[in-house]
């Protein structure tokens, strides 16, 4: 990506985070909270976000830092995947969210299909596991890993959820306006590969 700023700030961040949870001394403390600051200014410059939001966001980030985890459900019936209308933004994506503390990926898959789309399911292989940083994404303060699991509905009927509008299948070849920050194009595409070749092998960045 293009984007450098962005990467020295999470750099920066990350080395911050990684001091204030190891140091005892308290100059060197106040170094790191230095560094921290430093890290939300430039994220200030170059996004336009008031300091205080940026602020907000990692103020309740303790411990050494890692990437963040975010699931995908991948689900298809007819030749056609499963996408829900999201609220926030009015584009589309596939059902999924944020990895939760003590639930496994599958386990959280399967939740979310269920609150996005109202649709039971069951995982049944582990499609991609992919770097946010290495795909066309929106700029993101955190670094994501993304999981793309496919699942086979076993029950349920389409329902909207709390985050979602609306939801329907879609061919390959008629794919709609995507919300870039959840999936890009080229993901989806990957996708429909396992549905053509269903022994591909998992895909990791």
């Amino acid at each position: 990506m293009s984007d450098k700023w962005l990467d020295w700030a999470r750099r920066l961040q990350s080395l911050a985070q990684a001091g204030l949870t190891f140091s005892k001394d308290v100059y060197d403390i106040e170094r790191y909270e230095e560094l921290r600051n430093i890290s939300l200014e430039i994220m200030n410059e170059h996004t336009g976000t008031q300091l205080h939001k940026i602020r907000d966001l990692f103020a309740n980030e303790t411990g050494y830092p890692t990437p963040k985890a975010d699931v995908r459900g991948v689900v298809f019936q007819d030749h056609k995947i499963l996408m829900v209308k999201e609220k926030m933004d009015e584009r589309w994506s596939l059902p999924g969210g944020f990895c939760e503390i003590g639930v496994s990926p599958a386990e959280n898959v399967v939740k979310e299909i269920r609150e996005e789309s109202g649709f039971e399911t069951v995982p049944v292989k582990l499609l991609a596991l992919l770097d946010k940083n290495k795909h066309p994404h929106p700029p993101e303060a955190h670094h994501y890993y993304k999981i793309f699991i496919r699942c086979e509905i076993v029950g349920g009927t389409p329902t909207s959820g709390i985050e979602t509008e609306a939801i329907k299948f879609f061919p390959e070849e008629a794919l709609p306006a995507l919300s870039t920050n959840r999936n890009t194009e080229s993901q989806i595409k990957l996708m429909f590969e396992f549905l053509k070749k269903p022994n591909k092998e998992t895909v990791f960045d």
